[in-house]
């Protein structure tokens, strides 16, 4: 799941909002809005974040929250090193290689550091 899906979730959980109702009055089909909760799609276009953001009631917060979420929710990264020291492409090698075996504590901490 990504940020953006799991935020989008626990708003529509809260309100008390089935999958297929909100998918079916944002016109998108309800396996699309779950492919995108559950991080099996790229990350939504601008537009619709929108949508989904008035269709929540979000407040100016809640939607900037929201819009930057779907600017870190494409689930396939590419990195591009090039013109970077060997050690920031050992680095982006090394993450991509070890992030499925990360627990949630390493990828907790990683994130503390790099928020800073």
């Amino acid at each position: 799941m990504t940020p953006f899906g799991a935020r989008i979730r626990g708003l529509r959980e809260v309100k008390g909002i089935q999958l297929q109702r909100m998918a079916a009055d944002l016109h998108v089909s309800a396996a699309y809005l779950s492919a995108l909760e559950h991080g099996h799609r790229g990350r939504p276009a601008p537009g619709l974040v929108m949508q989904i953001c008035g269709y929540l009631g979000c407040i100016w917060d809640e939607a900037e929250e929201l819009k930057t979420l779907a600017e870190l929710s494409h689930p396939k990264v590419t990195l591009d090193t090039s013109g970077l020291s060997p050690a920031h492409t050992e680095l982006a090698n090394r993450l991509g290689a070890r992030i499925r075996h990360l627990s949630e504590d390493e990828v907790e901490r990683l994130l503390a550091l790099l928020r800073q």
